[in-house]
């Protein structure tokens, strides 16, 4: 996908979130060590959630910030989960699928730090902030129920 304006950033980011759950739950299926499996199902059902709280920003979103160009701003192409879900999380330990997630969740934060300084006009600059503090949120938040489960 080419990302031309907020707003396709914001499509971009809810069709991470949606194909990540999509994989996730197709790959907890296929997962035998059950500890792995929960988390699979649990990560599956927070990135669906996410999907939609990142396609709420697109509804509520000021119509000048969407439709402002961010291509310049990226001197490199966007993220690309894995296109196809060829089952790479039901073969990965509890810690691999942590990492592997933690860190696609990682590169959609710096993404949105790295635009937050080159938004243009306030209300481009209010809505990736308003991303980002969403996107920081939910890893953090992850981060802390991975670490429960690893307790367990």
């Amino acid at each position: 996908m080419q990302v031309e304006t907020f707003q396709d950033l914001i499509d971009w980011t809810r069709e991470l979130h949606g194909f990540l759950a999509k994989c996730l739950q197709h790959c907890s299926v296929q997962q035998d060590e059950p500890r792995a499996k929960a988390l699979l199902e649990y990560l599956a059902t927070h990135e669906a959630n996410l999907e939609s709280t990142v396609a709420s920003f697109e509804q509520q979103a000021d119509p000048k910030a969407l439709h402002t160009w961010v291509y310049d701003y990226l001197p490199h192409p966007p993220i690309s989960p894995h296109q196809e879900c060829d089952l790479p999380y039901a073969n990965m330990s509890f810690d691999e699928i942590c990492r592997e997630v933690f860190a696609f969740h990682d590169q959609v934060v710096e993404l949105y730090q790295y635009l937050e300084g080159r938004a243009e006009i306030p209300e481009a600059r209010t809505l990736i902030q308003q991303l980002l503090k969403m996107e920081e949120h939910e890893a953090m938040r992850l981060s802390q129920q991975a670490n429960r489960a690893r307790d367990l």
